[in-house]
């Protein structure tokens, strides 16, 4: 899974940094890994509405707490819930933990919207876990949303 983001990356020309750490399941115990390392962190849900028809994956700063009712409303959803770990493989073939963008290159049915949160877009780098919770990938936002764009998703941008 790590390599197929790694090939993506390298294809479409575009750089990043990796650290490579021991396994974490919080972004609290990656950034013991990363400390010091110029770049926002993020933290990435895997969200659906409640007859599981409808998919989102929302990147925000790892500080911040996901109103689920704001963003319920954005999306025009009477019910916004965590997608389960079964869904999250069966979409992405990802374990929780492990949830960011490069999942996308894994989701076969294109049926995912992806939302930033505006605060953090206009951050020169953001950083996630590549489909693996042993390293974390450093990519300059420009490029995150320009590979986003090559594998046929469109990011949108919000206030959450």
């Amino acid at each position: 899974m790590y390599q197929k983001v790694v090939d993506q990356l390298n294809e479409l020309g575009i750089p990043f940094q990796i650290v490579e750490h021991e396994p974490v399941l919080t972004t609290e115990q990656a950034d013991r890994f990363i400390e010091g390392i110029e770049g926002v962190r993020t933290k990435t849900m895997f969200l659906t509405n409640k007859k599981k028809r409808n998919f989102y994956l929302v990147i925000i700063d790892d500080a911040k707490r996901l109103d689920m009712d704001v963003f319920k409303e954005i999306v025009e959803e009477n019910r916004i819930k965590m997608a389960s770990a079964e869904t999250l493989n069966d979409k992405m073939m990802l374990l929780p933990g492990t949830v960011s963008p490069f999942g996308l290159l894994n989701n076969r049915d294109k049926d995912i919207q992806v939302y930033f949160d505006q605060e953090i877009v206009s951050e020169e780098r953001m950083c996630f876990h590549p489909n693996t919770n042993e390293k974390t990938i450093f990519v300059n936002t420009e490029d995150l949303f320009t590979f986003l764009k090559e594998i046929g998703y469109e990011p949108h941008v919000i206030q959450l």
